[in-house]
């Protein structure tokens, strides 16, 4: 036999089958050897010990080789071995090294459970040059109107949603409670991921799917949310926040904002000011050159974050992103909080395509808390193709489609990744705890803690804090009132109460109707009247007369009120989201009662006193909130904040002989309010408010300014003025407060720890009242004009006290020889802020 190199064989003709056999076994045996060796795949997840999170990647290196892979944004990893090797390691900066044994087999699954490392990172000094790092982080910031999408003339993108809400570290004496044993079922489904962890109980999870939309000139953003699927809530509440419009995080913005505050971003045009950065590595992530670079704080407890991004070669784009909040930074009720984001290049453009958030939150004062897990996956991405003009009108730019319950086939099909198995369980889980009695019992309490009504099935009691108070002319107050529930209609309401004055022996009463005439848009209309005592000239942001906490919290027994009788009926109407007007038809009469009259004094020097003012106005108020977010309840539609300025205008006319209306006149005020963040020194509250009064008018229909004689601090009214003290026909406010979120006692070594914040502020008033104005009827006298110059007060105080309180010192720096004044004074005030 010749061989293809010209070799002879000789062999015995007998001799060649058995040859053949043992060369084909040979043969066999030795290339299934090394495919097998060739095509080991050994895939695993990689989460972190405490949280039980996947952790994004994460180096996974097969020892003795040079193969190996990271792990993706969930954490999971697969890696097929093409060289024999017999462990395999999982490292990342911040963790112990995990190592494993790799077994013999052409499939292994190897999961890690990789613990934090504590470490501290010394400065480190190159010599000569500049830091590589540096330079790139130039070239990112250089890039970032490129490479930013909302930079891009139009995008548009079908988004899924998924959010799981978790009870962590639940003791297991808890389990033992008798409170819970009707809830057992659910302790059955925790999940332990990691040995001797305590375990997780999920509570909630959510799916959405949904159409969302940019335009960037003029700047509009559309969502459409076509599916929604929950378990654990109630579905309406918070159906919006499932979509992408209010889950978004832009690295490519100088500042981040996170539970309402604001975190210098890694690639902000200043972040050499904040950040240490470190060029760890280059690598090749799908086709991409890209560098991997470290990022930590400069400094202790400032709203920073520290993780890894890999930038793109050439086009200085974020391909990666993994970081998370540093430990200590000053913000409250959370952990930990870590943003893990993918991109690619979708016609030349860089946009987002994956991601992942996760906290881990706190309940102070117990061992327990929340995690929560956001994931978004963003696909059929179209880049500046823009739809017609009328699809961007700005009347609804986040609608919530009416049939939002999908068979299971549409689930299987949206979502990218299939369900866990914990995740399947928790629908079903969720199912069981709702049908238990004490589980519509805890629903309503926190229901009712939160709305301050009771459901009673068709109707609603309360609002509980105004049952009982209590005032110097009513003596103790009892009050009973309600609503109908969205069980009886969720298209109409019927409101009212009944109150008794236990001194005056009077009884006082509110009858109200609402109805919405059209949802899309929103268009209310409503009728109310009411016969009960008012306290002229309060604060909006103030407990009304009636409410327990004013009466428990005042500083003197309140005594200057008004009988009010008033009829009203109005219109109201968002024309887009953020801007909405309302027109009110309104007749009211005032009556005064305790020590104050209406009295006015001729020219003859006679003082006439009037029983009662009668008027009739038309009003309206106009608000413009750009880009403002809400929480929709049925009938309620609370508003959740904007970046923009907020605008607002008060315009109302009297008139004279409409319906015994006594003056004619007209009143205009124009305020703005807003929130200026400065990074890292906090942030700045400011409000402008300028009015003016045309026409001659009795000191009830002037602007009383709004004063505060409880022990509450306000921060709209004028905590260091008292009530009907002062008065104006035109005026102008300015109001500003400085929160400092700790930037000054973060650097005290003694005061770190409490994570207090220190916040200043400023009020002054400028007005003034006509002479035919002061002539129109006597003044009380506590009451004066501000015609001898304007008013001022100043505080400093410290917030997050334990979490919840604000102190602030307060002085007031004129018209200091007003009677019954105080100079100096302490305010204090519960709040809930991250």
């Amino acid at each position: 036999m010749r061989t293809q190199n010209g070799c002879v064989f000789n062999l015995p003709l007998k001799t060649l089958p058995v040859f053949r056999y043992f060369s084909f076994w040979f043969s066999f045996c030795f290339l299934t050897t090394s495919v097998l060796s060739a095509q080991t795949t050994i895939k695993g997840k990689i989460i972190d010990g405490e949280s039980n999170e996947g952790i994004p990647f994460v180096n996974v290196l097969l020892l003795g080789t040079t193969q190996g892979t990271t792990s993706d944004i969930d954490g999971n990893y697969s890696l097929t071995a093409t060289v024999p090797a017999d462990s395999i390691a999982a490292f990342y900066l911040g963790y112990f090294r995990v190592v494993k044994a790799v077994r013999k087999s052409p499939f292994q699954e190897i999961n890690f459970v990789m613990r934090h490392q504590t470490r501290s990172i010394q400065e480190v000094v190159i010599l000569p040059g500049e830091n590589p790092a540096h330079r790139i982080l130039r070239k990112v910031i250089a890039y970032k109107d490129t490479n930013n999408r909302e930079k891009l003339s139009s995008y548009e993108y079908e988004v899924y949603n998924k959010i799981e809400f978790d009870l962590k570290d639940l003791p297991k004496e808890m389990q033992k409670w008798k409170i819970l044993r009707p809830v057992k079922v659910a302790f059955d489904h925790m999940d332990s991921t990691v040995a001797n962890e305590k375990p997780q109980l999920p509570i909630m999870i959510s799916e959405a799917v949904s159409d969302y939309y940019y335009r960037s000139n003029p700047v509009v953003k559309k969502e459409i949310i076509k599916a929604n699927k929950i378990a654990g809530l109630e579905q309406k509440s918070i159906s919006q926040f499932m979509g992408d419009m209010y889950l978004d995080v832009n690295l490519y913005q100088n500042n981040i904002l996170v539970f309402g505050k604001s975190f210098v971003s890694p690639i902000s045009d200043n972040g050499l000011l904040y950040y240490r950065y470190y060029l760890i590595d280059s690598t090749n992530l799908n086709g991409h050159k890209c560098f991997q670079i470290q990022f930590f704080p400069r400094r202790k407890q400032e709203l920073l974050f520290a993780g890894n991004m890999w930038i793109a070669d050439s086009s200085w784009a974020v391909k990666r992103l993994q970081m998370k909040i540093v430990e200590d930074a000053n913000i409250n009720f959370i952990n930990q909080l870590s943003v893990n984001q993918e991109y690619e290049v979708v016609d030349g453009h860089w946009m987002l395509v994956r991601d992942h958030l996760f906290t881990d939150m706190y309940i102070p004062a117990q061992k327990t808390g929340i995690y929560g897990r956001k994931t978004a996956t963003y696909s059929h991405i179209k880049v500046d193709k823009p739809q017609e003009s009328d699809f961007y009108r700005r009347t609804d730019n986040l609608q919530v489609s009416d049939d939002l319950n999908k068979s299971d086939a549409y689930w299987r099909k949206a979502r990218p990744d299939s369900l866990s198995r914990n995740e399947q369980g928790i629908y079903q889980l969720m199912d069981t705890i709702q049908k238990l009695p004490v589980y519509k019992t805890w629903y309503d309490v926190i229901m009712m803690l939160a709305k301050g009504y009771k459901p009673m099935g068709n109707f609603e009691f309360g609002p509980y804090y105004n049952v009982f108070s209590s005032n110097k002319i009513e003596g103790d107050r009892i009050r009973i009132g309600g609503r109908t529930s969205d069980k009886f209609s969720k298209w109409y309401e019927l409101n009212g109460y009944c109150a008794y004055g236990l001194l005056d022996q009077k009884f006082k009463y509110r009858i109200g109707y609402r109805m919405f005439l059209t949802k899309k848009p929103r268009q209310l209309v409503g009728i109310s009247y009411k016969s009960d005592y008012e306290l002229l000239g309060q604060s909006q942001n103030a407990f009304t007369q009636d409410n327990i906490f004013a009466s428990l919290l005042q500083r003197s027994p309140i005594k200057n009120m008004t009988n009010v009788q008033q009829l009203e009926t109005w219109y109201e109407r968002e024309w887009f989201t953020g801007f909405n007007t309302k027109v009110f038809l309104v007749n009211r009469t005032m009556t005064p009662i305790s020590d104050f009259l209406y009295q006015y004094t001729t020219r003859d020097a006679i003082v006439i006193t009037k029983d009662y003012i009668k008027t009739t106005e038309l009003r309206f108020v106009g608000r413009l909130a750009w880009n403002e977010k809400y929480i929709d309840g049925t009938f309620s539609h609370t508003p959740t904040g904007t970046k923009y300025p907020i605008l607002q205008v008060m315009y109302t006319k009297g008139f004279k002989n409409a319906f015994q209306s006594d003056y004619s006149y007209q009143k205009l005020a124009i305020n703005v309010t807003d929130r200026i963040r400065i990074p890292p020194i906090g942030y700045v509250d400011y409000l402008i408010q300028a009015g003016k009064v045309f026409g001659p008018v009795p000191y009830p229909l002037l602007e009383l300014h709004g004063g505060n004689e409880t022990y509450v601090y306000d921060p709209y009214a004028f905590n260091m003025m008292n009530y009907y003290e002062f008065v104006s026909d035109q005026y102008l406010t300015l109001q500003a407060q400085h929160h400092f979120d700790g930037f000054f006692l973060n650097h005290i070594p003694l005061m770190r720890k409490l994570k207090w914040r220190e916040v200043v502020s400023g009020k002054c008033l400028i007005g003034s009242v006509s002479e035919t104005n002061r002539e129109l009827m006597n003044f009380p006298s506590t009451l004066s004009s501000l015609n001898q110059g304007p008013y001022y007060e100043a505080g400093a105080g410290i917030e997050n006290i334990l979490h919840f309180f604000r102190v602030d010192a307060l002085w007031r720096l004129s018209y200091l020889d007003h009677p019954n004044i105080a100079k100096f004074g302490f305010r204090g005030t519960f709040q809930l802020v991250f």
